[in-house]
């Protein structure tokens, strides 16, 4: 089995190295890593080009003009060959060495369609300081309208349903990694697996959480994708969501002010 690792960039000189690093420990050995430049002008390229020896021709790279993230990432997903294929964001890193190892033994099961974990959210500065946690659970049906979705940057899916059922809906913006788990999960359900450990710690400032008026854009964004795909959702979906991740946050903040106090 191999996978495909997919890293989108765009004058991501401050944090790449740290992205790539967090490949390169992996135990898993079986990585085809591809980085889809935008036409960084900020050293993006000069970093790339210095660890590509070091990946002994498992790395491929373009740079080049794009239509933005999402259409990033669909480049990315075309140029893949590996069994099952996943995003790391270019501000992003693998939680530990033993990640991928973790998603390919979860698809050894030949009935397992994608698989998704846990994640965390940490300062833009230091890794190690917590801000937040995404604990996820096993996939229900119905569970999109109640406000659960896997955390994308843990989303691992089989390429062959990439090429059956498309890659991300550019129109979506923000929240086209929610239309796709959706189409994928609640209208082709494929069948997934949650594997309850850590897989990735996220930077905070990104394009879907550094402000409220990119969460608020996010969240009607969502609304937009169940329409897209048939599916009816109250009207109450949005503030209850809202609700949800800000009791969410101040609830992960005492926490970790507590063990910081330990």
């Amino acid at each position: 089995m191999k996978i495909s690792v997919i890293t989108t960039t765009y004058n991501s000189a401050l944090t790449l190295r740290d992205t790539i690093e967090s490949i390169l420990s992996q135990r898993f050995h079986h990585i085809e890593y591809i980085v889809v430049d935008g036409g960084s002008t900020d050293g993006t390229l000069d970093i790339i080009r210095h660890y590509e020896p070091r990946f002994a021709g498992r790395l491929r790279w373009v740079s080049e003009a794009d239509n933005g993230l999402y259409d990033a990432m669909n480049k990315g997903f075309a140029l893949a060959t590996g069994d099952v294929i996943g995003i790391l964001n270019s501000d992003d890193v693998l939680y530990d060495s033993q990640v991928l190892s973790s998603v390919a033994q979860a698809f050894h099961d030949h009935t397992v369609d994608c698989v998704f974990g846990d994640l965390l959210y940490v300062h833009p500065a230091d890794l190690n300081k917590v801000v937040r946690e995404w604990k996820s659970s096993p996939y229900q049906p119905g569970g999109f309208v109640k406000g659960w979705h896997p955390a994308h940057p843990t989303f691992y899916v089989r390429r062959k349903f990439f090429e059956q059922y498309g890659g991300f809906d550019l129109t979506l913006d923000i929240s086209a990694d929610f239309e796709m788990m959706l189409r994928y999960l609640a209208i082709h359900k494929l069948r997934s697996r949650y594997i309850p450990r850590y897989m990735v710690k996220m930077r905070m400032g990104g394009v879907s959480n550094g402000s409220l008026t990119n969460i608020i854009k996010g969240n009607r964004n969502i609304v937009r994708a169940f329409r897209k795909n048939g599916i009816q959702v109250s009207p109450f979906y949005i503030p209850r969501r809202l609700t949800g991740k800000v009791f969410t946050m101040i609830k992960s903040k005492f926490k970790h002010y507590a063990l910081q106090r330990k």
